[in-house]
């Protein structure tokens, strides 16, 4: 059993217990209700542990939701991503013994395609810096650089390192040096 095997059998039984914990709260209040002596502080102690019981099984019962999804989320790109990787086995394998760089080039052109094509599929989007006004928003300044015009001062000279969106939210910021 891995780590996160472990991890995830300890978080189980800890909720386990936590709701264990809440019906015997709920329980005892159950008990004072049905001792048929009903006095106003009984019932709102009993409509508070009820009330902290529901609270507290609907966090319980979110978090698991949070962790489950979480887990299977990566699970749907990574399954997506699996005939990728079949193709660059395939394509390593094939040019173990071939002697023909445009054959080889030309695979990994169609290979870098087909997971660029899955990845805009999933909501990724590349960002188009080149040439753009510098924006704290998008873009992260590696270094300045005196501008080769005038116009391409506070602009985008170079893009060291494309960025994304997923989704249209950044995923990742351009790298990126800025003419001065």
């Amino acid at each position: 059993m891995n780590q996160e095997e472990k991890n995830e059998v300890n978080e189980q039984e800890e909720l386990h217990n936590q709701e264990q914990a809440t019906e015997e709260n709920l329980n005892e209040a159950e008990t004072v209700v049905d001792n048929g002596n009903i006095d106003p502080a009984a019932e709102w102690k009993d409509r508070y542990t009820r009330l902290y019981a529901e609270f507290d099984n609907f966090r319980k019962r979110t978090q698991r939701e949070r962790i489950d999804l979480i887990r299977t989320a990566s699970g749907e790109i990574i399954s997506a991503m699996l005939p990728v990787l079949d193709d660059f086995e395939r394509a390593i394998k094939a040019n173990e013994a071939s002697e023909d760089h445009a054959a080889l080039k030309e695979g990994f052109v169609i290979i870098h395609n087909k997971m660029r094509n899955i990845l805009e599929i999933k909501g990724l989007k590349p960002m188009d810096s080149m040439g753009q006004v510098f924006d704290t928003e998008f873009h992260e300044a590696i270094t300045n650089i005196p501008a080769p015009s005038d116009d391409l001062k506070g602009k985008v000279v170079d893009v060291v390192e494309k960025g994304y969106f997923i989704n249209d939210n950044v995923l990742r910021y351009a790298k990126v040096v800025v003419g001065q």
